[in-house]
């Protein structure tokens, strides 16, 4: 609630004064002294009526002087005007991101728990989701509806393709999916543990794609350095570990992101990917403007026909039950 003309409050000073003069000048004429009051008898709600019609008069006043300070109501309403950023998620699947070295679950869990929190702090871009291995497929289309892409990295799982890392494939289908995408800038987070080794594609040939096309590429090794224990599933002897070396092509990850204007990171904890994405997320804001309106219902219409509805009733009774009240 707002007064749009609050200076019209300034007529109610007069109006105050007005009822002051009234009062006083009943409250003198009460002292008079009369021989024979017989002649009140009977008259006493007249008395009353005559005394309704100045409380009514000066109400009219002050609606009216309310009505001129036009009080309104408002319904605010934010709109946020974002020019988002188009980013698809490149995840690596293959067999050596089951392995326990980066904390609680495998590689592929610690991945998915960190790229989901990245996710859901970008409300104002479109997100699309790459997985890869032997090969690559989309796993979700660029799009605003988060709440479905965190669910499509829940389902992302081992075994889908043929084993393998096709890094190139993988990047290639991540900037055919920006090639048309209208946003502010686009981006690539490729995240793997190991060296391309299938694939039609190569990772220069699809870095070089993403060069033309104003794709910029973060990329991220994942794993500890050294040794790694992967768990497998014997049918006959159950769960064992066995050990593996999945070095990480490091040269070429760094050459993706030069040549894209990226930047290449190392992630060896669950934290330090935490880091990266947080990292990551900063260097690529999206520019956001705020604005409010509000739109404001007047009032002052109502009160002045209240008001002058209070009025007509005021001289109605004058006019009629008081008139004849000496």
């Amino acid at each position: 609630m707002r007064l749009a003309d609050p200076v019209f409050l300034i007529l109610l000073v007069p109006l105050l004064a007005i009822l002051f003069w009234h009062r006083r000048r009943r409250d003198e004429r009460a002292t008079l002294r009369f021989s024979d009051t017989g002649m009140f008898q009977g008259m006493g709600w007249r008395v009353w009526v005559a005394r309704v019609v100045p409380a009514l008069a000066y109400a009219a006043g002050t609606l009216l002087v309310l009505a001129l300070a036009r009080p309104q109501t408002g319904a605010s309403r934010t709109e946020v005007k974002s020019e988002g950023i188009d980013i698809v998620l490149c995840i690596d699947v293959s067999g050596s991101m089951r392995a326990e070295d980066m904390g609680p679950g495998n590689r592929l869990a610690v991945v998915k728990e960190v790229a989901k929190k990245f996710v859901e702090g970008r409300p104002g871009d479109r997100i699309g989701l790459v997985v890869f291995s032997g090969g690559a497929y989309t796993q979700c289309p660029l799009t605003l509806d988060h709440g479905i892409v965190t669910s499509l990295i829940d389902q992302i799982d081992f075994g889908t393709v043929a084993d393998g890392t096709a890094i190139g494939m993988g990047l290639a289908t991540s900037v055919n999916r920006l090639r048309e995408a209208k946003g502010k800038s686009k981006v690539v987070i490729l995240l793997t543990d190991g060296q391309n080794n299938a694939g039609e594609i190569d990772p220069t040939t699809a870095a070089k794609a993403a060069h033309a096309l104003s794709v910029r590429v973060y990329t991220i090794g994942a794993g500890s350095k050294g040794a790694a224990r992967i768990p497998v599933d014997d049918p006959v002897f159950g769960r064992r570990y066995v050990t593996i070396d999945a070095s990480i092509d490091e040269n070429t990850l760094q050459n993706i992101a030069g040549e894209t204007g990226g930047h290449y990171f190392r992630a060896t904890t669950a934290e330090a990917l935490q880091k990266i994405y947080e990292e990551i997320d900063h260097m690529e804001r999206s520019e956001a403007s705020t604005v409010e309106y509000v739109d404001y219902n007047e009032k002052g219409p109502i009160l002045a026909l209240v008001a002058g509805l209070t009025l007509a009733g005021a001289l109605a009774i004058a006019g009629t039950l008081a008139n004849g009240i000496p």
